[in-house]
């Protein structure tokens, strides 16, 4: 009797050290085929995408319908579901439209490259349970459907594990730490910019060369000189905020900051040279004011265009 009561036991610790070592959670093959993402929100930092959603597993309990955890979305909604329980698995197919939150990376803005994310969880099961593995065959997005004003760089599949620093209330957990297996997606795209880039500055530009004309209005109209480089500054500060209303804020320079920043600076100089001018013709040294309104204009238009050409350039490659 002793003996078979020291044999159970040793039966069972040798099957529970086995499972502690060789811990094999279920695995759900998982793919994913988008139709569309629209609607991108640069000041709220949302997006919207519309995709279809494959599980195949052979674990009734996880119930995808009901634990179905997309951990960045706003609000998710299922068009439609169908399931198939044959041959001893289960196959789910979803169509979802998602409402996602993300940041936006706006410091080349207009000429943005944003990686928008996308992933998705088992709300019951952990990693120890529960192990996506990424359905990688075919393409993961049409080809054929439009993002307007966008291009698309790249849509990758892969899977991880995501910690949470936390046992969500399990006090059976010597450390608060619970890790889930996450099926991620992550597609990276780029603007193309060159129309809205104009659309957004030309204001700026048209307020900066109104300012340059000034160099080419006679002396004597000195008071139309400083009348219409004030003037363009204060066009250039409204073009600024009215870009900025529609931009997340934000704590570094960015590439509006930069274009209007110097557009600034420049109209200010063009003040200031102005100002020499008028202490030149008090003077009486009317030819002296003549040939240093010619050379400024030359030198600040070359130092204008030559910058805003780097930073634009830059940005690109950004």
């Amino acid at each position: 009797m002793k003996f078979n009561l020291l044999l159970a036991f040793f039966i069972l610790f040798a099957t529970l050290t086995v499972r502690a070592q060789n811990p094999h959670p279920d695995t759900v093959k998982t793919g994913i085929y988008v139709t569309s993402i629209h609607d991108i929100n640069f000041k709220d930092k949302e997006y919207t995408v519309t995709l279809w959603l494959w599980l195949k597993y052979t674990n009734k309990d996880f119930d995808f319908l009901h634990n179905l955890e997309i951990p960045q979305a706003k609000t998710v909604t299922t068009s439609f579901s169908t399931i198939d329980s044959t041959q001893n698995r289960i196959y789910l197919l979803m169509k979802l439209q998602c409402v996602m939150k993300d940041s936006w990376a706006i410091d080349n803005f207009p000429f943005d490259k944003q990686t928008l994310r996308f992933s998705i969880e088992n709300s019951q099961f952990d990693s120890h349970a529960l192990m996506f593995v990424a359905d990688t065959l075919g393409k993961h997005f049409d080809p054929r459907f439009t993002l307007r004003g966008w291009n698309i760089d790249s849509l990758n599949i892969y899977t991880g594990n995501k910690a949470y620093e936390t046992g969500f209330g399990d006090e059976t957990l010597k450390k608060p730490h619970t890790e889930y297996s996450s099926f991620k997606m992550k597609t990276i795209i780029h603007r193309d910019a060159m129309g809205l880039f104009w659309k957004m500055f030309l204001g700026m530009y048209v307020a900066f060369l109104i300012a340059y004309m000034c160099f080419y209005i006679h002396t004597d109209s000195i008071d139309s000189r400083f009348g219409l480089s004030v003037g363009a500054l204060f066009a250039v500060i409204g073009n600024k905020y009215i870009i900025d209303s529609s931009l997340p804020e934000s704590t570094t320079f960015t590439l509006v900051d930069t274009l209007h920043g110097i557009a600034l600076l420049f109209i200010l100089v063009i003040i200031i040279c102005t100002s020499y001018s008028l202490r030149l013709i008090k003077q009486e040294k009317s030819d002296k004011a003549k040939k240093f309104d010619f050379v400024c204009a030359q030198v600040l238009l070359s130092l204008y265009v030559l910058l805003n050409i780097y930073f634009i350039v830059m940005a690109n490659k950004g």
